[in-house]
C-alpha cells in the first residue's frame, strides 16, 4: 500500500520530467511546442462550441418535454424481457445523451437503494460500461469536421445497448438478483 501511495505522489512529476528530458535529448524546444499546441487547442474549442451548445439545448428540451418519461414507459415491456430493473431504465436512456445528468441519476439511485444493492451495482456497472455517445460525437467529430456520423452512431448505440444488457447479466451472475 505504501508503494502505491509513493508512486502516485511522484508519477506526474516523473512523467513531466521524462517529457522534458526527451525534448532536451532530441533538441526540441519543449516550451515552444507546448505553446503551439495550446494555440491549436483554443482553435479546436472555438470550432466545437456550436456543436456543444446545440447538444446542450437538445438535452434540455428532451428532459423538460417529458419525452424521457414517455420513452421509459414505452420501453418497460422490452426491459422486463432482459430483466433490466425499472430504476435503471432512465440511466439506459439518459447516459448516451448526458454524462452529468446520468451521474446525478446514479447518485440518486445509490442514495435510495444503497451501493451494495443489486440495483446500485447495476447502475454503477452501466455507468462505467456505457458512453455519452451524442456528446462524444458532437465534440470529436465536430472538432475534425465530420458530418456523416450515421454508421458510427448506429455502432455506438448497439454497443451501448449491449453494455446495458451485459451490466444486468454480469451483476446478476456475480452478485445475484
Amino acid at each position: 500500500m505504501e508503494i502505491i501511495k509513493t508512486l502516485s505522489i511522484y508519477a506526474v512529476p516523473a512523467i513531466f520530467l521524462a517529457i522534458l528530458a526527451a525534448g532536451v535529448y532530441k533538441d526540441i524546444k519543449v516550451y515552444d511546442v507546448f505553446v503551439e499546441g495550446a494555440k491549436e487547442g483554443i482553435s479546436t474549442i472555438i470550432r466545437i462550441i456550436p456543436s456543444l451548445v446545440g447538444l446542450l439545448v437538445a438535452v434540455g428540451v428532451f428532459r423538460a418535454s417529458g419525452a424521457l418519461d414517455l420513452l421509459i414507459y414505452a420501453a418497460s415491456p422490452l426491459a422486463s424481457i432482459f430483466n433490466i430493473p425499472s430504476e435503471a431504465l432512465p440511466l439506459a436512456f439518459l447516459r448516451p445523451i448526458s454524462g452529468s445528468a446520468s451521474l446525478a441519476l446514479v447518485s440518486d439511485v445509490i442514495k435510495v437503494h444503497g451501493p451494495d444493492s443489486f440495483i446500485g451495482r447495476v447502475v454503477s456497472t452501466m455507468m462505467g460500461s456505457t458512453e455519452t455517445i451524442f456528446y462524444t460525437l458532437a465534440v470529436y467529430f465536430g472538432a475534425v469536421g465530420i458530418k456523416n456520423v450515421r454508421y458510427t452512431l448506429a455502432a455506438a448505440l448497439i454497443a451501448d445497448f449491449v453494455s446495458v444488457i451485459a451490466s444486468v447479466w454480469i451483476c446478476g451472475a456475480v452478485f445475484g438478483s
